[in-house]
């Protein structure tokens, strides 16, 4: 069985899988739990002093396909509303009853360089791995000066990430919003602070939906509802690109990265890794479908690698960085068509109406005399989108298949067509 071990901002884990910041983590049972099923961490729900919390009801509203099945869920909760000091003993519980498993403190202050140093230190003191400081809520707390509302600010960040590594010697993790216009400059100032690691995404700003018949935004507090946090497998593409962008971008590439963001399943996770990721935070998944998720997680991470060949972790984290480029970089002598598997076929005419409505009207059929419908791509007209593939229902049904040709390789920059490019 391969080697799940990992080691992030010199802290070592059992396995890649923590669970993040979130009501998951917010008491001493819920950890204890999630530890008996197999998480190699946790990242401990927030941590405030000033001003006190209070949580809304009801807090989370739910992005839903037609089958009821969960995209994503948008939340208001705020950080942790129970007493510093209870949680900080819980922790230091938990640290000795499970010695080889990580805790990781997360916090939140406002603006102030004592308000920061003085909650790191006695959260440092209760024994945790590191510290998290979490400056992406984009809800509640943001309005108050803290969250997104400095995480939004590459000054703040690199600020309150250098304030908390005075104060403690333990290692640090700067949590970056997605609710930004390039998350490099968030990840730039993080590391100028001299951050250990950066976790990534936090939530992102959104209204889930809308109560037709109160006419509020869900969910209602008492007639009225407002923006939240949305996470889920929705914003899991979102995350992807994020931690690639850090993971690529010379400035940032050596700085571990804890990814967040839709990691449902062991497929996920793999993702996460390929594109530089160290390690990985589960929360809406544990919350939709119980703490032995991690079971699949492990088991089917574990497999995936024995059947690459790969040992550990590290043998193919980042691997798939060599080949994330800039758009410009591919290339625009590469051609693909769609081919349709007429055995697999079942006639539904969904690649035909797709692409004759909204493509390359690039798919045609005909009418057999025993009345079954045969559809045929016409390559001339096929521009190889995928569009075709991507809404036929049988699975391997239509494939894009690449078109031998002798072109070179040919990059925006060196197009003929470019005016701004030399002549190839």
């Amino acid at each position: 069985m391969a080697d799940l071990r990992c080691t992030i901002a010199g802290i070592e884990s059992i396995n890649p899988f923590w669970l993040a910041s979130a009501p998951p983590t917010d008491k001493y049972i819920n950890v204890v739990r999630a530890f008996e099923a197999g998480w190699g961490g946790v990242v401990w729900k927030t941590l405030g002093e000033d001003p006190p919390v209070i949580n809304m009801s009801s807090r989370y509203g739910a992005h839903m396909n037609s089958n009821r099945d969960v995209i994503g869920i948008n939340n208001i909760e705020l950080i942790s509303d129970r007493p510093l000091d209870v949680n900080l003993r819980e922790i230091e519980q938990v640290r000795k009853e499970w010695p080889d498993r990580v805790i990781i403190g997360s916090m939140m202050a406002q603006i102030d360089e004592r308000s920061w140093k003085e909650l790191a230190i006695k959260i440092a003191n209760s024994g945790v791995h590191g510290i998290e400081l979490n400056l992406g809520c984009p809800h509640g707390m943001c309005e108050r000066g803290m969250g997104s509302s400095i995480g939004q600010v590459p000054e703040m960040i690199e600020q309150t990430t250098r304030w908390v590594r005075e104060a403690v010697d333990i290692p640090v993790f700067t949590k970056l919003t997605p609710n930004i216009t390039n998350i490099l400059w968030a990840a730039e100032a993080a590391k100028a602070g001299g951050a250990h690691a950066v976790s990534l995404i936090n939530t992102v700003n959104s209204v889930i939906s809308v109560d037709l018949d109160a006419m509020a935004p869900n969910p209602i507090v008492d007639g009225k509802g407002s923006h939240g946090g949305y996470c889920g497998v929705a914003v899991k593409p979102i995350a992807l690109h994020m931690v690639a962008e850090i993971a690529r971008n010379p400035e940032t590439r050596d700085i571990d990265i804890s990814a967040i963001g839709g990691i449902e399943n062991w497929r996920d996770a793999a993702e996460f890794i390929a594109l530089g990721a160290t390690a990985l935070q589960v929360c809406t998944a544990a919350m939709l479908y119980g703490f032995r998720i991690v079971d699949d997680m492990i088991l089917g991470l574990s497999a995936f690698m024995d059947a690459k060949g790969y040992k550990t972790i590290d043998d193919f984290r980042g691997l798939a960085m060599k080949n994330t480029v800039d758009w410009n970089e591919l290339n625009m002598n590469f051609d693909t068509k769609a081919v349709i598997d007429q055995d697999a076929c079942i006639e539904c005419g969904r690649c035909h109406i797709a692409c004759e409505d909204t493509s390359h009207q690039a798919i045609t059929f005909d009418v057999a005399a025993d009345g079954k419908r045969r559809f045929t791509v016409v390559d001339e007209d096929c521009v190889g989108c995928n569009l075709c593939a991507i809404i036929c229902p049988v699975p391997n049904c239509i494939e894009m298949m690449p078109v031998k040709n002798d072109l070179p390789y040919l990059t925006w920059p060196d197009h003929p067509k470019n005016p701004m490019g030399e002549s190839s």
